[in-house]
């Protein structure tokens, strides 16, 4: 892309290019941590260690994402789960019944969910065989109220990385903004793109701590974008989207960074082990490459082996109604014990 003619003023929504965010007591007064008597927010003023707002910036937080990952903190901005993050993106920069995205399934559904939510056109270009993108489906889908383009690398649920060349392709030449999904990150030896942030002023990148992090249930999402980019995202968050307690848990759990370092070298493992015992399983047809921490397999009848494993105690996913994935069943790795559970009960349906 030619960086001298991307324009971010035209991708952003009128409405939003003109308003002023809201301003919250903690945000006028920003040294909260001082020992200051706090008369300016209408607190309860009885100590409960939760009875003050949040960081609304999260400062602590970000700095030790800042340290961790090289990117400055005005290139931050945490969400309420990954999911809060991508619908700030939409609504930043979609104007309602008039622009489109695209997206490119099989793939994580939530784009096309808060797609119809903000009454945004969602025009799909089918992965290919190798589920790789289409460039020239997409070039011929791109109009000029294409405003996003979601890739999502590792792919959710094929669990491939999809390739670089190819986005490097797409980001060159989209003319909106291009949003890599890096939920799965992790489990590749592959860099991620935020290496290559500088690159590209229509890139965005989003993570998660609910995977690789094991924090799923304290619901923190990532985004990584220009600092003229987060500055609009900043504009139109709540003003205390993160909790108290989740930046905590989420500032404790990233200083203890080994213990991710060790699941993630341990979940990798499990994957190869059980990859190789479903090869054995004569009803099992496809086992797919996976760059995640699931295996996507292709079965006889997914219907008929979900609720086998069902009947036995075992959850999967069966994404038989995702293009490409007929008769598909998506399986997250488990513990040791667990996987060698999932094998010794699969290895005896018939």
């Amino acid at each position: 892309m030619n960086k001298n003619v991307f324009n971010l003023e035209l991708l952003i929504r009128p409405n939003v290019l003109k308003m002023k965010p809201y301003s919250s007591a903690r945000d006028e007064f920003k040294d909260f941590d001082q020992e200051m008597i706090f008369l300016d927010a209408n607190e309860n003023p009885f100590e409960t260690a939760v009875n003050r707002y949040p960081d609304p910036q999260q400062r602590k937080l970000k700095s030790i994402l800042s340290q961790q990952k090289n990117i400055p903190t005005n290139q931050i901005l945490l969400g309420n789960g990954s999911d809060e993050v991508l619908d700030l993106i939409f609504r930043a920069f979609c104007e309602p019944a008039k622009d489109n995205i695209i997206t490119l399934p099989p793939t994580y559904g939530m784009y096309s969910v808060l797609a119809n939510l903000n009454d945004i056109e969602n025009r799909e270009v089918l992965l290919d065989s190798d589920f790789q993108p289409d460039l020239d489906e997409i070039s011929e889908t791109m109009d000029s109220r294409t405003k996003l383009l979601f890739i999502c690398s590792p792919n959710n649920p094929t669990g491939n990385l999809i390739s670089s060349e190819k986005i490097t392709k797409l980001l060159n030449n989209s003319k909106g903004l291009v949003v890599i999904d890096e939920a799965y990150i992790d489990f590749v030896s592959n860099e991620s793109w935020l290496k290559r942030l500088k690159e590209f002023p229509n890139l965005i990148i989003t993570q998660t701590l609910s995977k690789a992090y094991g924090m799923a249930g304290i619901r923190l999402g990532i985004c990584y974008a220009s600092a003229e980019i987060i500055a609009v995202l900043n504009k139109i968050k709540p003003p205390y989207n993160i909790n108290k307690l989740t930046q905590q848990k989420a500032i404790e759990q990233l200083q203890d960074i080994t213990r991710s370092i060790v699941d993630i070298a341990l979940l990798n493992e499990e994957k190869n082990a059980l990859s190789k015992a479903l090869v054995e399983v004569c009803f099992i047809q496809n086992i797919y490459p996976s760059d995640s921490n699931f295996i996507l397999i292709k079965v006889d009848n997914a219907e008929k082996r979900y609720l086998q494993l069902l009947e036995k105690g075992i959850v999967v996913r069966n994404r038989s109604s995702q293009p490409l994935c007929e008769n598909t069943l998506r399986i997250t790795i488990g513990t040791a014990w667990e996987n060698e559970k999932l094998i010794n009960i699969i290895k005896t349906l018939k």
